[in-house]
């Protein structure tokens, strides 16, 4: 009997001293960020717009900051909500809908986290979730309501941000977080838990300790939500990253970076740079390892992307010089090379200006990257004999996609579905059928039909290619997209700095996904050092190769 008692009264008191458990600043900021933006969204008066809600914010936050039990917390919260105003029953939100939803990204569960809340903080919130608000948002409208994405609206942007302000550096983090967690349509495929992020952001945004510290932290949050639309930078990003340049272009790898192109002949030539020189080493340092230093400063959905987009990382730096380690055949050397402001190249991209022609007499080939929608009725009609058609979209596309599968499919096709924000029930999403391409009737183009991506491949361009392979003849070539298919969600963080998200959720029709994937490719081919230093286009030559079978 003894045993038993002792046994419930450390049951007892290891309860109460759990509810008294002191809490952390960044246990607080990251339930003050959920509960901020949770009322923003949900509460029918600060939906409306009834409050500046980010004098809201900052007013609350001194009080939390005095906060240290979960039931001093919870008070301030309560509090904080009983102050907005009374909240009318929803009939509208018991309702049975006829949407199919998306549930992947809905996470409310964090109102039940009795760490942090009472009970009746999470009835409160529960009570505001069943009563949410159902018309027009102050903060939050569709774009284009047809297509699903959204504008987010009457935000302030604090144009003339000062950085040693901290309550603007937590909305800066607290604002984003919450845009992600309500209406980002790929919150479920970050890699790391959307939660975790908040927590591991808190200190960095609290505790920035320069300017350069704070736009780095803004980068980095975008960057983690790996998505290759979400990009961000400024003046102080550029300085962190240099902005001296070599006067050479490059892909990595296998770890290192091979030369492909140069931004100036002769200023590579003084160094003796060439095309197909393999550099291992820059100050000392393997490319591999700069790479995985520096991944969280560069965007992408995913590993191909992300090399695509590491061209300012590896050799950029705040002085005219750089020493490398590189390979030519099979010698290793090391030297330094210069640098030069960016501008100092004087360079023009090539401008591309053939949009269809034919190959080895018997292959067409379309530049996806400059047909016009007025042109494809010309270009498959003298290519129309051909056994072959390459559409090379390794770039990005205007507009062609449907116009060009009338000619290579037999039916009418379904070639995606959409999911899209759910703005009455914020963090869900609704699944619809997307359009159809091709017409039903005689196939008008019968030979074969070849699909050229890589990872420059993004958005359009793979929405597209999503198009063509509906062709009765497509086989799609190359390597790893974008994996950023739908229309983009604009908007400015505080401070003024322009992103951007992927803003739909792009699928195949038997629910495939394209973001982080990108799209189906059923011949692998990727460009190799030897084809790169001979100058060749191995992706190509396997499709004609393919043709020619």
């Amino acid at each position: 009997m003894k045993k038993i008692t002792l046994l419930f009264l450390i049951l007892i008191f290891g309860n109460l001293a759990y509810a008294q458990e002191k809490l952390t600043r960044t246990e607080k900021l990251t339930a003050t960020s959920k509960v901020w933006g949770f009322l923003k969204y949900y509460h029918p008066q600060v939906a409306k717009g009834n409050y500046n809600w980010d004098e809201q914010l900052f007013e609350v936050l001194p009080k939390i900051e005095t906060a240290t039990t979960k039931n001093d917390l919870s008070k301030i919260y309560l509090d904080w909500i009983s102050s907005l105003g009374s909240i009318e029953e929803c009939k509208k939100c018991n309702q049975k809908s006829e949407n199919i939803y998306f549930n992947k990204n809905f996470n409310l569960s964090w109102i039940n986290n009795n760490k942090l809340f009472t009970s009746e903080l999470s009835e409160k919130l529960k009570f505001i979730e069943n009563n949410r608000y159902q018309g027009e948002s102050n903060y939050v409208k569709f774009e284009n309501k047809k297509v699903g994405n959204l504008n987010f609206t009457n935000e302030l942007i604090y144009k003339d941000l000062d950085w040693n302000n901290q309550n603007l550096r937590l909305l800066t983090l607290f604002r984003y977080w919450n845009i992600i967690e309500y209406f980002f349509p790929y919150k479920y495929q970050i890699d790391a838990n959307w939660d975790d992020v908040l927590i591991e952001m808190i200190p960095k945004f609290f505790n920035s300790n320069s300017e350069n510290e704070f736009h780095l932290a803004m980068l980095e949050l975008v960057v983690s939500i790996d998505d290759s639309h979400a990009g961000f930078v400024s003046n102080e990003t550029n300085k962190y990253f240099g902005y001296y340049w070599i006067p050479a272009d490059f892909k990595l790898i296998n770890g290192n970076a091979v030369i492909t192109k140069f931004y100036n002949d002769s200023l590579a030539k003084a160094d003796d740079l060439r095309i197909g020189d393999v550099i291992t080493k820059v100050n000392n340092q393997e490319v591999e390892k700069i790479f995985k230093q520096n991944e969280k400063y560069i965007n992408g959905s995913n590993l191909a992307r992300k090399s695509n987009n590491a061209y300012y990382t590896i050799f950029n730096g705040s002085s005219d010089s750089v020493n490398i380690e590189f390979m030519r055949g099979d010698k290793t050397y090391n030297k330094t090379i210069k640098r030069y402001k960016f501008k100092e190249f004087g360079y023009e991209r090539q401008k591309e200006t053939e949009k269809f022609k034919i190959l080895n007499e018997s292959i067409g080939y379309i530049n996806m990257g400059i047909l016009e929608k007025q042109d494809v009725s010309e270009a498959m009609e003298k290519l129309k004999n051909t056994k072959a058609i390459v559409f090379d979209i390794r770039n990005y596309p205007k507009g062609t996609g449907y116009a060009i599968a009338e000619y290579i499919s037999s039916k009418q096709n379904d070639f995606f579905k959409v999911t899209y924000p759910d703005l009455d029930y914020p963090g869900k999403f609704i699944w619809r059928n997307g359009t159809q391409c091709g017409i039903n009737g005689e196939l008008k183009y019968k030979g074969k039909v070849i699909i050229l991506v890589n990872e420059t491949s993004q958005s359009h361009a793979e929405f597209t290619a999503m198009i063509l392979q509906t062709g009765d003849n497509a086989i799609t070539i190359g390597s790893q997209t974008s994996g950023a298919d739908g229309n983009v969600d604009k908007f400015e963080m505080v401070g003024g700095y322009k992103t951007m998200i992927t803003g739909i959720g792009i699928f195949y029709p038997d629910e495939t996904e394209t973001q982080r994937k990108g799209i189906k490719i059923d011949i692998e081919v990727k460009p190799t050092i030897q084809g790169i230093i001979d100058g060749k286009d191995e992706v190509l030559e396997r499709a004609i190769e393919y043709a020619n079978r």
